[in-house]
């Protein structure tokens, strides 16, 4: 996924696969929005220390780089995805305060206590607060700072987005009709990554980190 500037809270996503050592692209080009304040480099899959900016807690800052896919999550019982899943409930929370040993987890209150998730602001249940938020309804786990370094930013997820245009607090969301496509097409022994960044570092980066060239149409 692509954005215009380290600033952009937009981007395009495009999808790729790779066969004996070339790539190809899959499916059309897809609208997404990310963080209200753009983006900054994470904790990935990537080298550390690039020059720009660098993502924070509470930033408004979605995190560029590589990243894991990690697990998807819904409001149905069972996802139409091979990725794992795990159904939310109202018990469930993203731990999303720096000094809990959960940060950066989904949690289950009925499993680790009340007490344990207080202060999180990610219920993963947003319908079962505010009637007819439907942004958690699908998504997946983007596997930002996977080891929970405090301060580095948490719970970053690709969902869906409440309406065309609006921004997020730091993941990414989409049209439903674009995550139905991900999660069916996703594939776990596909080992594949999620990549975000401004077009300027992904022309520069791409080449010497074995990425796709977006230079060619579909």
């Amino acid at each position: 996924m692509v954005t215009p500037d380290w600033n952009a809270d937009h981007g395009t996503l495009h999808t790729y696969e790779r066969s004996n050592g070339a790539w190809r692209e899959v499916g059309v080009r897809q609208p997404v929005m990310i963080g209200r304040k753009g983006s900054a480099w994470g904790i990935g899959l990537h080298p550390g220390g690039l020059p720009g900016p660098v993502k924070q807690e509470g930033d408004g800052r979605s995190p560029a780089g590589v990243f894991g896919i990690g697990e998807a999550f819904g409001y149905a019982e069972k996802g139409q995805t091979a990725l794992p899943y795990a159904a939310m409930q109202a018990s469930h929370y993203c731990m999303d305060v720096s000094a809990s040993p959960l940060y950066n987890r989904i949690v289950d209150a009925r499993k680790v206590g009340a007490d344990a998730v207080a202060g999180s602001t990610e219920p993963m249940r947003l319908d079962l607060r505010t009637a007819g938020d439907q942004r958690y309804r699908l998504g997946f786990v983007i596997e930002h700072n996977p080891q929970a370094q405090p301060n580095a930013g948490s719970c970053i997820f690709a969902h869906l987005w409440k309406r065309p245009g609006d921004a997020t607090a730091g993941c990414t969301a989409m049209a439903d009709s674009t995550m139905d496509r991900l999660q069916g097409w996703l594939r776990p022994d596909g080992h594949p990554v999620f990549v975000l960044m401004p077009a300027e570092q992904y022309h520069n980066l791409h080449a010497g980190w074995n990425l796709p060239s977006l230079d060619e149409q579909p």
